[in-house]
């Protein structure tokens, strides 16, 4: 290892890549030199931004001698084979939990380490964090008395399995929700109180993915460590955020929260019965004043790079990479890894195998033969428009990143293709013997550049390969949101146009209107058989409760509308959007047209949520959103970015774009109707019991 600067390389650029980047650039001695992933797109994009070499491969990335340790982001199912290639390789090795699918797993990574001289070491990131430490010390001094009793929990929504992506490795098996969420748990009893023997595994709130495949949203274990009943609680429903630990002593209780990274002790005090219980709750009220107030001072002074999450990285780099020439920080040591993935493996073990079995695969009698394409099929609409296609008598190609898609029940007539978006010759070749391709990928870009890349030239790419595949009709997603709707005394037709100017309008709005704009030019001049919908608030089952085109959510149980949520917002049943969809394919008046999908029944937003209280009982917080003041707000983030952190292609705000949101321009949606023949529902009871009595929001 270097006297001087350890060099980091990521192995796997997604999601939870960026977060170890910048965790790595902030933590002393170290610096990230290398970024590896199957996408070369990817790896550069990430690359570039923190100044790395870019790789598509694990031997090239060993042999270049770029970096002396891999943190390994994989999906888990990769983890075994990429830690021991790279620790034979001669590299130390940080891995994501779950370290691996099993405790063996585990042990053939850690002896690899051993063999190698080389480290294995855990991903258990809010190990590291600043409070937790606070707590393991304050514990170790006694100050909690004698510890009898914990509680350990992650309650926290898990979207995917009500609205997908059904494709995610957590997902394909019903283990592997606790192999995904278990690490984090068990890593806080592990480090607390030694190696847990697990007594007893309860499953609860079962919900069916697609092809009635069913998994559990609860699950509660009972074990015991150290003298000490531990009791840990998962729950994926949506449920107000509770991720925290919690220790019973005879002196204090404590509860470390690990998603706002703060720590309270609840003690007795020697006061009479009369003054008692108010210095006791005045002491809590003090607590909570304080840790609020110094996170919102450390996120505020950094700018919010030092949020509750990302100073978990911080801190297991340090603590890492701050003892790599001397003795390994058990916290994150592999020995401690391998005693976590052995007490989720105990725990398996009690569970019934029929609760931990996948649905088996439908028995496929013949091959597809595909004459619809579905692009984006995976989302909201796409699978409920591929299901529509079928049961019209269609057989459909759907394009996804993977080779697998959700619909294990209909193996006869749909088939799932990995094909990149950015090879015209693969879109060419997968359209072959297609009518119609129904386009709805979206990127969701930050910078205008990456918006023309990913979004626009996708888009045109599509189009193009489509012209050259002899596709009869292709139909093209765009949204409402282009529309400028900060007018409440106008109204939006197909005929009220976009904006001229729409640099300062959010990057998705004007991403979607330079795409349509493109793809009618490509109309006009080449006869592009072209038609595009717009659809509106989309709603109903397969769709997220915390629906972000109505405001900004807080958790489950708050909400901040966009506005005063008492203007009609443009809301539409799936069922109806995908009717909308498939009448375009065969309309010949449809080609060179655009469509605004907006249902008939349009509730404002407060309306929206007293019907969710009505229906199912569940009071959710709304507060009105001053839309002014979240201009105000994105102005000052703005100038801040642009200015004292130097970001390039920040988005100018505009109070039009923050008005439009709110939906205050209402919309007239004759023209579907009359071209297409669409019927949406016009029945307010209809409505609701579409979009939310069964609609599974809550998840049970």
């Amino acid at each position: 290892m270097s006297q001087s600067e350890t060099r980091i390389g990521l192995i796997g650029a997604g999601y939870i890549a960026a977060w170890h980047a910048d965790a790595l650039r902030a933590t002393p001695g170290v610096s990230v030199t290398a970024v590896c992933d199957v996408s070369e797109g990817a790896a550069k994009g990430l690359a570039d931004g923190i100044g790395a070499k870019a790789f598509t491969s694990v031997e090239d990335l060993i042999a270049s001698g770029a970096c002396d340790a891999v943190h390994i982001l994989t999906p888990p199912h990769l983890h075994k084979s990429l830690a021991i290639q790279c620790l034979e390789g001669g590299l130390h090795v940080l891995v994501e939990k779950p370290v691996a699918e099993s405790a063996e797993d585990t042990r053939a990574i850690q002896a690899a380490a051993e063999a190698s001289g080389k480290r294995f070491q855990a991903g258990h990131n809010f190990l590291g964090m600043p409070s937790y430490v606070r707590m393991k010390e304050a514990m170790a001094r006694g100050d909690f008395g004698r510890v009898s009793g914990a509680e350990i929990n992650w309650c926290f929504p898990l979207a995917p399995l009500r609205s997908g992506p059904f494709g995610l490795w957590l997902l394909r098996e019903p283990k592997n929700l606790l192999l995904e969420l278990g690490p984090h748990l068990m890593g806080f009893a592990v480090d607390l109180f030694g190696p847990p023997e697990i007594h007893k595994v309860e499953l609860s709130k079962p919900i069916n993915l697609p092809g009635d495949d069913t998994r559990f949203q609860g699950w509660r274990i009972l074990a015991s460590a150290g003298g000490v009943d531990i009791t840990f609680t998962i729950s994926l429903v949506e449920t107000t955020d509770d991720r925290s630990v919690t220790l019973r002593g005879s002196s204090a209780r404590a509860r470390f929260d690990y998603a706002a990274d703060t720590l309270i002790v609840d003690t007795e005090n020697t006061s009479d019965l009369v003054v008692n219980p108010l210095k006791r709750q005045m002491a809590l009220g003090w607590q909570h004043m304080r840790e609020g107030i110094g996170n919102a001072w450390v996120q505020f002074t950094s700018l919010n790079t030092k949020q509750p999450y990302a100073l978990s990285f911080r801190g297991m780099d340090a603590a890492v990479y701050g003892g790599l020439n001397g003795a390994a920080d058990a916290r994150f040591s592999g020995q401690t890894a391998v005693t976590v993935m052995q007490a989720l493996d105990d725990a398996l073990a009690l569970v019934p195998s029929e609760q931990l079995t996948a649905a088996p695969p439908v028995v496929k009698t013949r091959d597809p033969k595909p004459t619809a394409m579905v692009i984006g099929g995976t989302g909201f609409i796409g699978r409920a428009l591929t299901r529509r296609l079928v049961a019209d008598g269609y057989d459909v190609r759907v394009l996804s990143r993977g080779k697998t898609g959700p619909f294990p029940d209909l193996p006869d007539s749909v088939e799932t293709v990995g094909v990149s978006l950015h090879d015209r010759d693969g879109l060419v070749a997968a359209m072959q013997g297609i009518k119609v391709v129904f386009n709805l990928a979206k990127s969701m870009d930050k910078t205008w550049a990456d918006a023309l890349q990913n979004d626009v030239g996708v888009a045109m790419r599509i189009a193009m390969a489509a012209e050259e595949a002899g596709v009869k009709r292709l139909i093209y997603t765009g949204t409402i949101a282009s529309y400028d709707m900060s007018d409440r005394n106008g109204r939006i037709t197909e005929a009220t146009g976009f904006p001229d100017n729409m640099e300062d309008r959010n990057m998705y709005a004007r991403s979607k209107a330079e795409c349509e704009r493109r793809l009618m030019k490509l109309h006009r001049e080449r006869g592009l058989p072209l038609v595009i919908a717009r659809p509106g608030i989309v709603v109903g089952h397969g769709g997220p409760l915390q629906h972000w085109g109505i405001g900004r959510w807080h958790g489950a149980g708050a909400v901040r509308i966009w506005g005063p949520g008492k203007n009609a917002l443009p809301f539409v049943l799936i069922d109806d959007v995908v009717d909308g969809l498939v009448r375009m394919i065969d309309t010949p008046k449809a080609v060179g047209e655009s469509f605004n999908l907006v249902g008939d029944v349009q509730l404002s937003a407060r309306d929206y949520f007293d019907a969710i209280y009505e229906a199912l009982g569940a009071r959710i917080k709304v507060v009105p959103g001053n839309l002014t003041m979240f201009y105000l707000s994105d102005a000052v983030k703005y100038a801040l970015k642009k200015y004292a952190l130097r970001k390039k292609g920040v988005i100018r705000p505009s109070l039009a774009d923050w008005k439009s949101r709110a939906h205050f321009t209402p919309f007239v949606n004759d023209k579907p109707k009359e071209i297409l023949g669409w019927t949406p529902v016009s029945d307010r009871k209809t409505f609701i019991e579409g979009a939310i009595t069964h609609a599974n929001l809550f998840g049970f």
